[in-house]
């Protein structure tokens, strides 16, 4: 059955933290001034990532989609046009690999999301559903790893990249334990 649901935005940039987060492209945002919301559902691709040694798992890993159907739609912006919040859909599998041992699984991470973007650079997200996450040593209130988080949680990622879950119910799956 398929599943449609809303995907999280930034797989690796946010989630992951291979790199810094970054804001919704301009082309997410509606030009019009009146309603602050967004012109409908755009594609919000997920790029491949990579992670050393250490940062997430033991080993090095890659992730790559191989089914990507995520789309946003930017529902409240501040008034400068900058996304206040926006919503995410669409399937997301993600093929995560340990590059030492080519050992992979495929992740399901098509959950759904809406994410609240504050002005100092903190994001808090309401999620419903299996998202993927990345956390790094000291990082998070989760350890160091790569899960997928499946349920009804709230993520809060500070400004400084703390992850912080709150499970309502769920379960996490530890993906480094799966292809290690």
């Amino acid at each position: 059955m398929r599943r449609t649901s809303v995907a999280l935005l930034a797989l690796a940039t946010v989630l992951l933290g291979a790199v810094p987060a970054s804001a919704v492209p301009a082309s997410a945002v509606s030009a019009d001034t009146g309603g602050g919301t967004g012109k409908g559902w755009e594609p919000a691709p997920s790029a491949p990532w990579d992670v050393t040694a250490g940062v997430r798992c033991d080993f090095p890993v890659h992730g790559e989609p191989v089914v990507d159907e995520v789309v946003q739609r930017v529902l409240d912006t501040y008034p400068d046009g900058s996304a206040k919040r926006v919503a995410y859909k669409g399937d997301l599998v993600v093929r995560v690999t340990n590059t030492g041992t080519g050992a992979s699984y495929d992740a399901d991470a098509s959950g759904t999301a809406v994410v609240d973007y504050r002005t100092d650079g903190s994001q808090f997200w309401s999620v419903r559903g299996p998202v993927l996450v990345g956390v790094g040593e000291n990082g998070g209130n989760l350890p160091r790893g790569l899960y997928i988080i499946d349920g009804v949680y709230t993520l809060d990622i500070s400004s400084t990249g703390y992850k912080t879950v709150t499970m309502a119910s769920g379960t996490q799956d530890d993906l480094c334990a799966r292809i290690d």
